[in-house]
């Protein structure tokens, strides 16, 4: 019984066929558009990213009605690239990203408002947030050593050599703890800059 329920349930070639066929009746020309437009628009904000291609020379080649779908492509690439800037490749990449955000919106006093406030998070995680992150790294450290000191008095007892010779730094656990630390930081600097660019998202 169980495989005759199997095989009433295995469509066959012709149904799943027909299927396609009546999914595709039921796209719609704005789907069409987005297909064939945003991985277009993608491949422009790469080529912006990585060879400095004039964005809005290309943007003008197009259709107006492909305008948005290029545009909207070429936007998810670049809000994508605009990252946290823990060294100097990523702080030149996020300028180039956000300036090319910018060529592509025609609310230039919005969109400027929106990504001068995003600018100044970032350099707050440039310059004081680096600064937090050496205090806590170092505090930390402090921390591992300390225990690390009476863990071997305990053993040992008082007069044992309090100069241990580890660089707990080179630990596995403090390694984790520093990671998960970084992390808990960085994270109040991800969420502003998410809800950043889902506020770009919607300035045209």
């Amino acid at each position: 019984m169980g495989v005759m329920l199997m095989n009433d349930e295995i469509k066959s070639a012709r149904e799943i066929a027909l299927e396609k066929i009546a999914a595709l009746d039921a796209v719609t020309e704005d789907d069409r558009l987005k297909w064939k437009y945003v991985p277009e628009g993608e491949q422009l904000a790469l080529k912006y990213i990585k060879d400095g291609q004039d964005i809005t020379a290309a943007l003008s080649g197009y259709a107006g009605e492909a305008q948005p779908y290029i545009r909207s492509g070429a936007e998810e690439v670049l809000l994508y690239n605009i990252q946290l800037p823990v060294n100097e490749n990523v702080q030149g990449r996020n300028k180039k990203a956000m300036d090319g955000v910018l060529s592509i919106k025609k609310d230039k006093n919005a969109a400027t408002k929106l990504l001068n406030q995003m600018k100044q998070i970032l350099g707050h995680y440039t310059d004081q947030g680096t600064e937090q992150r050496k205090q806590t790294y170092e505090a930390l450290k402090g921390q591992f050593e300390a225990k690390l000191k009476k863990a071997v008095s305990k053993q040992f007892g008082s007069k044992a050599d309090t100069d241990l010779g580890i660089s707990v730094e080179t630990l596995p656990q403090f390694q984790e703890e520093w990671r998960r630390a970084a992390a808990q930081m960085d994270e109040q600097y991800i969420k502003l800059l998410e809800e950043f660019k889902r506020e770009l998202r919607k300035i045209k």
